[in-house]
């Protein structure tokens, strides 16, 4: 996924709380379910940024040598640029793009 794409603010924004406990009726419930989405993406974005820097990875044990790649420093600042994993996560759950259920409310069996 291209999240530079993402309609999500590079900057922190106020949201309203009604607007997120909408779908769910429980403003934690919501915030639990863009919690989880803010990981899985922090580490989809984590192994795309390895994968991208393995291949300026150099294993030479000398330390005196320090090598400076202009690709490498530009897929640094590309990611830097990135909004952050939980604007992202929020802006999926207010867009409808998150998939989440409650195990306990489909099978019927309620909490005491």
């Amino acid at each position: 996924m291209d999240y530079k794409k993402s309609k999500a603010p590079v900057n922190t924004v106020t949201r309203n709380i009604m607007d997120l406990c909408r779908d769910t009726d429980n403003i934690y419930e919501s915030v639990a379910i863009i919690s989880k989405r803010a990981n899985q993406i922090s580490l989809q974005i984590k192994e795309d940024l390895s994968k991208k820097l393995a291949e300026f990875a150099s294993y030479n044990d000398s330390l005196e040598e320090v090598f400076e790649n202009r690709e490498q420093i530009e897929i640094s600042r590309y990611y830097e640029k990135l909004p952050k994993a939980t604007l992202l996560a929020t802006q999926e759950f207010i867009e409808n793009k998150v998939y989440w259920r409650d195990p306990s409310k489909e099978t019927g069996i309620e909490e005491n």
